[in-house]
């Protein structure tokens, strides 16, 4: 492929795996340049009455090249939204996953259905001397995908990637007390105890001296 540069990447449309939800769930599509604020502000905005990353006078959503969001603008008298669906595909999964997670801190009671695809990603590559007589190619990828839901109605527990509404204060310090009383030392790596010097034989004392050669008199 030295001979070729990338002149476009497409995406082929995916279809929802969430069937039979309103015609009005937004979905917010994370890229990998994607800015988080960017996405909880228009996500809050849809599922808190006053979202405090709303609070910066309702700005438009700003129109870069890694944001792709439904309704690119906070409309302040848009009704609320239960449902609102994150997804994501390539090196934008792991951001996807963070706005869900903060989504899920900030909005209480949040039932969460996670879906994992595999995306289409169709690359065109064109010759860097076209007076060399090479073709353009056309290259396919499948890329993973991430599909998360998160809704204020219950959804099917039976269905995988369910995850029910919890506190996470728990799990927080349930994992503190398994570091305080797992058996972890708290000694600082490199510090050597010192050895205590009464007595138990613990100390590097002098033991009882060993006389050798000629008993010397008591008395001369």
């Amino acid at each position: 492929m030295e001979n070729y540069s990338k002149a476009r990447t497409v995406e082929q449309p995916s279809v929802c795996p969430f069937p039979g939800l309103p015609p009005d769930t937004p979905e917010v599509r994370v890229k990998d340049g994607s800015k988080i604020r960017n996405l909880l502000r228009y996500a809050l905005s849809r599922m808190e009455a006053k979202p405090r990353a709303a609070e910066e006078e309702g700005r438009p959503m700003p129109e870069e090249g890694g944001v792709a969001v439904e309704g690119q603008q906070e409309a302040p008298g848009r009704p609320l939204c239960k449902q609102i669906i994150f997804t994501a595909s390539g090196k934008g999964v792991s951001k996807a996953i963070t706005c869900a997670e903060i989504v899920k801190r900030r909005v209480k009671g949040l039932h969460q259905l996670t879906k994992l695809l595999f995306s289409t990603v169709v690359e065109v590559w064109e010759p860097l001397e076209p007076a060399a007589g090479l073709d353009s190619l056309t290259v396919s990828r499948n890329l993973p995908a991430i599909w998360i839901l998160l809704s204020l109605e219950p959804l099917d527990g039976s269905q995988p990637g369910y995850q029910a509404p919890g506190r996470y204060d728990a799990l927080w310090a349930q994992s503190a007390n398994k570091e305080e009383g797992g058996g972890f030392s708290r000694q600082r790596p490199g510090h050597r105890r010192k050895r205590g010097s009464g007595g138990g034989g613990g100390g590097r004392g002098k033991g009882p001296s060993h006389q050798t050669g000629r008993p010397r008199d008591a008395t001369k």
